[in-house]
């Protein structure tokens, strides 16, 4: 006797929104509802495998690539399925949250892709889960044209042969959703959640304007993870009656185990994987995260000094070009998330030459795409890729068999010629509490000193602290030499909020979440027991 049909998931402790029916409907439920019967165990497996890993990176400091897979690596045999026409061609790719004006703005930007962003860019609230599900509807059925109630300004897609090519992202593996829960009161993954009504409402009407269900998957940390994200592409594809390998992901290498992992990804995802994209902040947190308490040699210095030109960095982005074109798959350089000013023109013209300079060395490495933060940054980086692609969607005939990384070339740290700075600390408190209190007020994607950041920067930052702390880093503060310490971090971070009161006015700093921002920060940053995520404690202080 087959099993009885899972009953509908149960929407708790969330306020009804406007036209959630459309989203939240009885057979989308009960679709993700299996999704989640079926594969929520494995998750919760694969969730307990990474922290045993963690605990012999711990114990070994050190990592290699995987002898048990040694024969995927070697057989020459295999390849990713072809990609389809919609995603040939990926030379430049936003991203962005699923918010109304930027559903329109990302479509109509120019780039080919809009990576859709239910993930880093996307502060999990309630509303920002269902109604990002809605726009992405909406556009599809062009009915998302609006007027902004604030400035009168009005959004129009442009024809559908103008708009991007949508690549949804959905929530990592180790996030779930409080306001999704089955029979027994356990939450639903988000990934499931943000996967299956995307593709549920989604995939069908796709397929028939020539496109398809496309995705992002993040944070992935093994080959095991990526067999599963397969397992979930086949029964979904099944249970929809879609012919299998319609779905196409592309893999963002960003941790540092899945970097050791590359080719057995792209084989456990050959069917459905269209390749791998290196999203250089969440790789720096892994690094940080991974070997944190490892000795000197790994302390990484200020954000902002690890560019793509480190060693260790050069190794990683060198290794994922080989990787992917040797496999017949798109190989998607890194962020450029610099954000134009409207009043600094000489500000614009400093930062438009470093993103040109990346672009150029993205395009040169042999890279068929990258990524950038805003509209401005379409056309700088259209440039750099014109001049190498020219008419060819891509360059996988590139196949950079010069290139040669040993496993401790990705863990060379200590290879670049940098320190920590007390001016590299004060940076990281202020994009850490700025970041944090605009999360928690619903905004994934903040736009902090002409960057955009997102979850992953803020998790670099807290993670920057920590180390630092905890490895007694000195830097030069006022000609005197001092170390990283809690109080000192307490110090700088007090400055910062009294800052930020007299700056934004009393009103102002009261209507904000400034003070349980500052709090989260020393939490997560201070903590002896470092926090896998940032987002899993600042999740229980989301509101809505």
């Amino acid at each position: 006797m087959p099993a009885p049909a899972p009953s509908p998931l149960a929407v708790v402790d969330a306020e009804p929104l406007p036209r959630q029916e459309e989203v939240l409907t009885d057979a989308a439920l009960a679709f993700v509802a299996e999704l989640h019967r079926l594969f929520t165990p494995r998750r919760d497996e694969l969730l307990a495998r990474r922290a045993e890993r963690r605990a012999e990176i711990a114990r070994t400091s050190t990592l290699d690539f995987l002898p048990e897979t040694a024969a995927i690596r070697a057989d020459d045999s295999w390849r990713v399925a072809p990609a389809p026409a919609a995603l040939d061609d990926r030379r430049v790719e936003i991203t962005g949250p699923t918010d109304r004006k930027m559903t329109v703005n990302a479509l109509n930007s120019g780039a080919r892709v809009w990576l859709a962003d239910f993930e880093d860019a996307s502060a999990p609230t309630w509303e920002n889960v269902v109604l990002g599900q809605l726009n992405l509807i909406d556009a599809y059925t062009r009915s998302i044209d609006f007027t902004d109630e604030r400035t009168g300004k009005s959004y129009a897609l442009r024809p559908d042969g103008e708009l991007a090519t949508v690549v949804t992202r959905p929530r990592g593996w180790h996030l779930d959703e409080r306001h999704l829960r089955d029979t027994g009161g356990r939450a639903v993954p988000g990934a499931l959640v943000d996967f299956g009504l995307y593709f549920f409402h989604n995939a069908r009407r796709l397929l028939d304007a020539g496109k398809g269900p496309y995705f992002y998957l993040p944070k992935t940390e093994s080959y095991l993870e990526a067999r599963l994200w397969n397992d979930v592409f086949l029964f979904a594809q099944d249970q929809l009656g879609i012919a299998r390998g319609t779905v196409r992901a592309t893999v963002l290498i960003e941790t540092i185990t899945a970097a050791y992992e590359m080719e057995e990804i792209l084989y456990e995802l050959r069917d459905h994987a269209s390749g791998l994209n290196a999203g250089r902040w969440d790789y720096l947190f892994s690094l940080v995260k991974n070997f944190r308490d490892a000795g000197p040699r790994f302390v990484l210095p200020d954000r902002n000094a690890v560019t793509m030109t480190a060693p260790f960095m050069r190794a990683y982005t060198e290794l994922l070009v080989r990787t992917c074109h040797r496999r017949g798959a798109h190989a998607i350089g890194g962020m450029a998330a610099f954000i134009p000013s409207r009043r600094d023109p000489e500000v614009n013209e400093i930062a438009f030459a470093k993103v040109r300079a990346d672009k150029d060395r993205e395009a040169g490495d042999g890279f068929d795409g990258s990524w950038v933060a805003h509209p401005d940054l379409v056309p700088v980086a259209m440039e750099s890729f014109d001049r190498v692609l020219g008419d060819r969607p891509h360059q996988k005939d590139r196949l950079r068999e010069d290139v040669h990384v040993e496993a401790a070339d990705l863990i060379a740290v200590d290879s670049l010629d940098a320190r920590p700075t007390y001016a590299g600390l004060v940076n990281a408190v202020q994009v850490g509490i700025r970041y944090i209190e605009a999360w928690l007020r619903g905004s994934g994607a903040v736009a902090i000193f002409n960057l955009m950041e997102d979850a992953a920067t803020a998790e670099i930052s807290r993670s920057q602290i920590w180390q630092w702390i905890n490895a007694g880093v000195e830097f030069e503060r006022d000609g005197k030499t001092v170390r990283a310490t809690a109080e000192l971090a307490r110090e700088i971070a007090a400055g910062e909020l009294a800052h930020l009161r007299a700056e934004l006015g009393e009103e102002a700093f009261a209507a904000g979440d400034w003070q349980r921002a500052h709090d989260l920060l020393l939490e997560v940053s201070l903590d002896e027991d470092y926090a896998d995520f940032l987002t899993l404690p600042a999740y229980e202080r989301l509101r809505g």
